[in-house]
């Protein structure tokens, strides 16, 4: 067992109703040796035990790293041929796909329509558990099927136990659509890891709650999604410098945000910021490179255009 680890009571059970059953306990399942008397613990112990077991999450995600980078390398160039970036999942891994779908195009610009997210159950499991729902993995299949994927696209299917029947049906639907396929799984030996492309082993072992795999788990697989899409974003060009100057601005919020950025990256006050902005439609990259090099709307945009939307790239046209 990695250390850092709670000790993980590995004994299997055998079904009351057929005791020659042998039911074999995932190590995301197994109840946690360390803390049999949880629920009598005060409030105190209580939180700082569970606080301190998310610290088992960060481990797991930079044991991941490597993979991970594989991961962006073979995504980026497919992305950047115009494929979707896929998601798929189940429960609380569904849940937290959608979630980092949703967040992309206001942060990166990058258009919904590129990062459609699955979720076993459909939207309204999003807010309310739809029993049963993961268990057909016919269903993933028809789902991820429905999306046309196409071997431009990356399909990222997630799930704790690496089992679940709709992310394995999705995964195969993907894989055998020609799409790079990236699985993420909290058990080693997984089902789902050995289906995919590039297979990503988020190890956290058992829960402080056994069972309960929206606690570690679930932040471990919050940490692997945001760095992977973040870090594909970067290489795409979302970014200048370690600035988030691709954003869409579209409330009071990221107006600010927006001017803020346009002020920093082109070195200027507020008011010229604001003003080069707005003749920008907006968009703070066009503004930084009119601000930098002094060139007019259309130009920057053209010098964009050529860069693939590279800020830095654009700055160096000749």
């Amino acid at each position: 067992m990695p250390n850092g680890y709670g000790r993980c009571d590995e004994r299997n059970e055998r079904s009351e109703t057929s005791p020659s059953i042998v039911i074999l306990m995932l190590n995301t399942e197994a109840p946690q040796g360390d803390h049999p008397d949880l629920d009598q613990y005060s409030t105190a112990q209580l939180v700082g035990v569970l606080v301190g077991d998310h610290a088992v999450a960060v481990a797991a995600v930079r044991a991941a790293a490597p993979v991970l980078t594989r991961a962006v390398d073979a995504a980026v160039p497919r992305l950047a041929a115009g494929g979707r970036l896929i998601y798929a999942g189940a429960g609380t891994s569904g849940r937290l796909g959608v979630l980092d779908s949703v967040e992309l195009p206001p942060t990166f610009g990058w258009s919904r329509e590129r990062a459609p997210a699955l979720i076993a159950g459909g939207e309204g499991a999003l807010l309310q558990a739809v029993e049963g729902a993961e268990d057909s993995e016919s269903d993933g299949r028809a789902d991820m099927a429905a999306l046309m994927p196409t071997a431009k696209d990356v399909a990222t299917v997630v799930s704790a136990s690496g089992s679940t029947p709709y992310a394995l049906g999705a995964l195969a639907a993907a894989r055998r659509a020609g799409a790079l396929t990236i699985s993420l799984a909290n058990n080693p030996h997984a089902p789902l890891l050995a289906a995919a492309d590039i297979a990503v082993l988020l190890d956290t072992g058992c829960e402080v709650i056994s069972g309960s795999t929206r606690l570690k788990a679930g932040t471990a697989q919050k940490i692997a999604l945001n760095t992977l899409s973040s870090t594909i974003m970067v290489r795409l060009g979302k970014v200048y410098g370690n600035l988030m100057v691709d954003l869409s601005a579209t409330n009071a919020k990221l107006r600010r945000r927006a001017l803020a950025l346009t002020m920093r990256a082109g070195g200027v006050e507020a008011a010229r910021a604001e003003r080069v902005l707005a003749e920008c439609d907006g968009q703070v990259k066009t503004a930084i490179v009119v601000l930098r090099r002094g060139a007019s709307v259309d130009q920057a945009r053209a010098w964009l255009d050529m860069a693939d939307g590279n800020v830095r790239a654009a700055l160096q046209w000749p």
